[in-house]
């Protein structure tokens, strides 16, 4: 794979993202894949999907995990149901996590990746305790795997981040850093949080996001690339001093026109990497 390669996030079934023949139309080679439901993760759909990938020359670099009620309405409703935070979801969704590191394995993949939740941001709490030992499960898991485990930003700062992953001790544990979240999450501002975690960035999502938000605009709703806050131009920036390689992977959730979006985003991206990296 080229160094930040342009790609984006996708699904092959109704998850989040792109659809499969959107990507294509957009001639991407990489991509982030939203794992599918079960009934896909097969080990015989399983092999369909790595063949279908494969011929059209479109990488996998990391498998996103997502659950059906996973809900995003509000950031209150974000704490009580998404990622493996929740009590009483937590174990199924561990063991669907842990089949999911298996389905990217079957694929080839060696990273996943999750929104893990609102850790709570007192290392003495007990359930920090917990949710630090069921991650360490997902690590260890991914590491017979020969895979990392990467965290999504934006549910918490980047120094809780930094305690979080002091916590769990593990090798393969990484962070997809993704600079629109700190903004819709209030979490920091992202140039300074890629400041503090860089050293444990293995992949990236390049998405933008308004602070001043509209009326009626929902909390979640993020921008077009080079459209919002997040100085995409300085990002790569700070990513070029870092010394991050991967792929430019493009996340655009929330629009009517996500596949025009995500055209300007890739020749946005493709612009400044010429820019930069010559």
């Amino acid at each position: 794979m080229d160094k930040w390669a342009t790609g984006i996030f996708t699904s092959i079934d109704e998850g989040l993202g792109a659809g499969l023949d959107s990507v294509k139309e957009l001639g991407v080679s990489t991509v982030h894949l939203h794992a599918p439901g079960s009934e896909l993760r097969s080990k015989e759909k399983t092999a369909e999907i790595k063949e279908q990938f494969a011929e059209s020359e479109i990488e996998i670099s990391v498998v996103f995990v997502g659950f059906p009620d996973d809900d995003y309405s509000t950031t209150d409703v974000v704490k009580q149901t998404v990622g493996l935070v929740p009590k009483d979801r937590r174990e199924q969704r561990l063991a669907e996590t842990l089949d999911i590191s298996g389905f990217a394995y079957g694929l080839g993949v060696d990273a996943i990746g999750m929104h893990l939740g609102f850790v709570p941001q007192d290392p003495t709490d007990p359930d920090f305790s917990a949710v630090v030992e069921v991650t360490r499960k997902v690590c260890d898991r991914c590491l017979e795997f020969g895979q990392h485990f990467h965290l999504e930003t934006g549910q918490e700062t980047a120094s809780e981040l930094l305690t979080f992953i002091d916590a769990v001790d593990r090798k393969n544990i990484a962070v997809n850093f993704d600079p629109a979240n700190m903004i819709l999450y209030g979490a920091g501002e992202p140039l300074e949080a890629l400041d503090l975690v860089g050293r444990h960035v293995r992949s990236v999502h390049c998405k933008d996001a308004a602070k001043k938000r509209l009326a009626g605009q929902p909390w979640y709703e993020d921008a077009p690339l080079g459209e919002g806050d997040v100085d995409i131009r300085a990002f790569l920036l700070k990513l070029h001093d870092l010394g991050y390689e991967g792929p430019l992977t493009i996340e655009r959730e929330y629009s009517p026109n996500q596949v025009g979006d995500i055209k300007k985003a890739l020749q946005l991206l493709e612009d400044l990497r010429k820019e930069i990296r010559g």
